[in-house]
């Protein structure tokens, strides 16, 4: 069948809007007809040669929509269901999904090779096979991905919120809950309020911290913030720093969650510098090289002061319940979606929409907080 799809072809370049052959779904597989897909700022990382993948790439790895066919042995879900994807799968039987670590499985290390198991290439085009961002490829009106990495959700939830919960929003609220482990009364400082970012001061207020305060440069960002849930907002760490001392008298923050666009040490001593005795440092950011040294602390502080740090990917979460969990949240208001959508775009907008990212014209610009929809063969993104 035909697709069309936003397609990557060269680091630094544009997204080109192509059609494509897609091929139908081998053992294991699904065929999704995507509705929406969020903009985040993975895919840019990709389109900046930050992260490396098979190129020519369809990008997207936020999305949601509605299962059309299954090929042979799947049982996760059946035709007619409505699904997030998730975009780290769970194989559900490596030792990490064994042992409850879904975020880290073993399927995770192959998702930006291009190619589904088995080395299947369902993308393919003028010039041969294209690759599908994590195994998914969510900016394209069809996709071919693994029942792993499909969740099934209710169908009477909007498919425009729940494409959020395939990465941002996770990776945010996790963050925050589950590698920070904030609890009650507690400080917290969040370093970047992008679509992670904000996600991190919802999962701090849901966890009943006492203080959350969100650090941007952007005042959208922080008018967002407020709005979700920080009782403090900061354009830069020096102010944060000063907040964190008169909130604490001193003491300094009991967590601090980096989720800026791009994590460097100037960063990274800040959020370290902001945490108290004891206190605990979580990295979420991806941006950067992946050999470059960004950790340089001295490691008597953190020895003497107890302090931890530690790194966190898709926010420690286990996607097969974390996703209908945090949509539930939604559906009784203790967690905020809708807020996250700022902007709607055309398929043949995406790069529009990227530059309102990288601007800051998106309340929640520095990952997934805008959506797609493809009816009637057009993408549209709200966010």
């Amino acid at each position: 069948m035909k697709t069309t799809a936003a397609v990557v072809h060269e680091v630094g370049k544009p997204l080109e809007i192509e059609e494509l052959d897609l091929a139908g779904p081998q053992e294991g597989e699904v065929l999704v007809r995507y509705t929406h897909a969020g903009l985040c700022h993975s895919d840019l990382h990709v389109m900046q040669g930050e992260i490396a993948g098979w190129l020519p790439m369809v990008l997207g790895h936020e999305g949601a929509g509605v299962v059309e066919e299954v090929g042979p042995g799947v049982t996760r879900v059946a035709p007619g269901d409505h699904i997030v994807c998730s975009f780290i799968p769970s194989c559900g039987s490596c030792h990490w999904c064994a042992t409850g670590r879904q975020a880290i499985c073993d399927w995770g290390a192959n998702i930006m090779r291009g190619f589904l198991p088995g080395e299947h290439w369902p993308f393919s085009g003028p010039r041969g096979r294209y690759g599908a961002m994590c195994m998914l490829g969510t900016f394209s009106q069809y996709g071919v991905i693994h029942q792993f990495s499909a969740v099934r959700i209710e169908p009477d939830l909007p498919l425009d919120v729940a494409a959020l919960v395939g990465c941002g929003v996770p990776t945010g609220w996790g963050s925050a809950v589950n590698a920070a482990e904030v609890g009650p009364g507690q400080t917290v400082v969040v370093y970047g309020i992008g679509g992670i970012g904000i996600n991190a001061v919802q999962g701090a207020r849901m966890a009943g911290a006492r203080y959350v305060v969100g650090v941007d440069p952007v005042a959208l960002k922080r008018e967002t913030a407020r709005a979700l849930g920080a009782t403090h907002v900061a354009a830069d760490a020096d102010e944060a720093q000063r907040i964190v001392g008169e909130l604490t008298r001193g003491v300094g923050a009991d967590k601090a969650i980096v989720t800026v666009g791009r994590t460097d040490s100037e960063v990274i001593d800040h959020a370290f510098s902001a945490i108290g005795k004891a206190g605990t440092l979580v990295l979420t950011s991806m941006g950067g090289n992946f050999h470059d040294r960004t950790i340089q602390l001295p490691a008597q502080v953190a020895t003497l002061w107890k302090k931890t740090i530690k790194g966190s990917l898709f926010g420690d979460c286990n996607p097969t319940t974390d996703i209908p969990r945090l949509l539930d949240l939604y559906r009784t208001g203790e967690l905020k979606l809708d807020e996250l959508i700022t902007n709607r775009y055309s398929l043949e907008q995406v790069d529009e929409g990227y530059a309102d990212l990288l601007a800051g014209a998106t309340s929640a610009g520095s990952s997934s907080t805008t959506t797609a929809d493809y009816a009637a063969g057009e993408f549209r993104r709200e966010g």
